[in-house]
C-alpha cells in the first residue's frame, strides 16, 4: 500500500484521535493539528503534532511542504439550548468552531492538496442538520453551512479532489460525555435509535478513512449518515 499524507485537526480526541489511529495502522504519515497538544507519552506514535486554534481569527497555522492526500476537519461543539436561551455569543461561536475554521483550514492548504492530484476532503456534521430536532437551532445552522460549504466545493475541485461529510448522531466522545454521563441519560439516548445504542469512535472513524482513500474514490459531494438508523427508520 502506498504511504500518504494525511492532515487531521482535533486529532488527539474522540473521532479525530480514532481516525489517527486507523491511518497510522495503514502506514500512512499524519499530521494532527490541534488547541492542546498531548505531552509526549500520550502522543500516537508515528503522528506529528502542531498546536494551533483553527477558530482563532489571526491563527497561523503550520507549514506542510509535502503534497496531502487528505485533509480532515473534526472540531466541533454539542451547544443544546432551548433557542430563547441561545445568545448570539453562541451562535458565533458554534459557527467559528464548526464551519470558518473548516473554511480557513481548507483555504490555507488547498495548494498541498492539489499537489497530490488525487486528493480527499472530508468535514462533520451532524444528523440533526437534515432530521429537525429540538435544541439543536445553533450547531444545526453552522452544520448547515458545512454541508453546503462542501458541495460547493466538491463541485469546484472535481476531478483532482474529493470532499464528503460525515452526519454521525450520538456517539461516545468526550465531547458528547456531559450527554451520556448518567445511565438514566444513556440508556435513552440508546433507546432513541433503532438499532438501540450509541456509535463509538472507531465506527465514524472506519467510514472517514474509507471516504479518505481509494476504497472511496468515486464518491464526492456526499453527506453520508452514519447514525443507528435514526434519521430514516421509525
Amino acid at each position: 500500500m502506498e504511504t500518504k499524507n494525511y492532515l487531521v485537526a482535533g486529532g488527539t480526541s474522540g473521532i479525530g484521535k480514532e481516525i489517527v489511529k486507523q491511518l497510522l495502522a495503514s502506514k500512512h504519515r499524519v499530521f494532527v493539528i490541534a488547541r492542546n497538544i498531548p505531552e509526549a507519552a500520550l502522543q500516537l506514535e508515528g503522528a506529528t503534532y502542531f498546536k494551533a486554534d483553527c477558530t482563532d481569527s489571526a491563527v497561523v497555522f503550520p507549514e506542510i511542504s509535502e503534497p496531502l492526500h487528505g485533509m480532515v476537519y473534526c472540531p466541533g461543539s454539542i451547544n443544546l439550548k432551548p433557542f430563547k436561551n441561545l445568545r448570539d455569543d453562541d451562535f458565533y461561536m458554534d459557527w467559528n468552531v464548526n464551519f470558518l475554521g473548516a473554511v480557513k483550514m481548507l483555504r490555507n492548504y488547498l495548494p498541498a492538496l492539489q499537489l497530490s492530484g488525487n486528493a480527499s476532503v472530508l468535514f462533520f456534521s451532524t444528523v440533526a442538520v437534515q432530521t429537525g430536532m429540538p435544541f439543536h437551532a445553533s450547531v444545526a445552522a453552522a452544520k448547515g453551512a458545512i454541508e453546503g460549504f462542501a458541495r460547493a466545493m466538491a463541485a469546484e475541485l472535481a476531478p483532482t479532489i474529493r470532499v464528503n461529510v460525515i452526519a454521525p448522531s450520538l456517539t461516545d466522545t468526550p465531547l458528547a460525555s456531559r450527554l451520556i454521563n448518567h445511565e438514566t441519560k444513556l440508556q435513552g439516548a440508546k433507546d432513541r435509535h433503532p438499532l438501540k445504542r450509541i456509535g463509538s469512535p472507531d465506527e465514524i472513524a472506519s467510514m472517514a478513512t474509507l471516504l479518505l482513500d481509494d476504497r472511496g474514490s468515486w464518491m464526492t459531494g456526499q453527506i453520508i449518515k452514519v447514525d443507528g438508523g435514526i434519521s430514516a427508520l421509525k
